[in-house]
């Protein structure tokens, strides 16, 4: 599978180039285009419980898999929100926010049920995914996406809602910004405590905070 991102940073496009019957999965909505004789098949990964664990970790019940014809295919795909798109060659494992992930090779794996996002809950209801196995990702986020790599020891706080992943390599604790009355008060929430080594990709916008201005000014019912 080859990748090229255009109209970066703010309404990125992934445009995936496969071989001859080479398959992709993608999320749910996120195909834009695709050239003729492409193939879709939908099934929850996982059977039943593996779909339902993907629903209760925000993700999508099921999973498109697109299937390329004998001489090869091309599919275009777009986040739902605004924002940047990356690629990630895994080879292990790599984290993402439940959300984040666009498209992934066959060989690899996305799973919301392992016991470290369980902890991993800000004041978002932000949930880690944990990447696995061997091939290339596509990864989105909400605005531009930073990058930021840590030494070995070097700790580094991030807003939880500005996060978007973190190579395994990397310790992690979610805190509160402060005291429960800067937290509350102060509208910075959780964040998330980092120790490297490893390499960070952040967000410049934050879902939660757009939330935040856009739900005061919305209609208020009449009745």
């Amino acid at each position: 599978m080859e990748v090229t991102i255009k109209h970066q940073p703010a309404y990125t496009l992934a445009i995936v180039t496969l071989k001859g019957n080479e398959d992709i999965r993608v999320e749910p909505g996120a195909m834009v285009s695709h050239t003729d004789g492409m193939v879709m098949e939908t099934k929850a990964e996982g059977g039943f419980m593996g779909g339902f664990k993907r629903m209760l970790s925000g993700e999508n019940f099921f999973v498109n898999t697109w299937g390329a014809p004998a001489n090869g295919g091309e599919i275009t795909l777009a986040p739902s929100l605004p924002g940047d798109m990356i690629t990630l060659d895994i080879n292990g494992e790599f984290y993402l926010k439940s959300g984040a992930f666009i498209a992934g090779e066959m060989g690899v794996t996305t799973d919301a049920s392992w016991g470290g996002a369980r902890g991993f809950f800000g004041g978002g209801g932000l949930i880690l995914l944990k990447v696995s196995g061997q091939g290339r990702v596509i990864a989105a986020s909400y605005g531009a996406i930073v990058e930021r790599q840590l030494a070995a020891g070097e700790r580094y706080v991030v807003d939880t809602g500005h996060i978007v992943g973190f190579e395994n390599t990397i310790g992690f604790t979610v805190e509160k910004s402060g005291s429960w009355k800067s937290t509350i008060l102060g509208g910075e929430g959780f964040v998330c405590h980092l120790t490297g080594p490893g390499r960070v990709l952040m967000q410049s916008r934050s879902e939660e905070a757009f939330l935040g201005w856009l739900i005061p000014k919305l209609p208020k019912s009449s009745n």
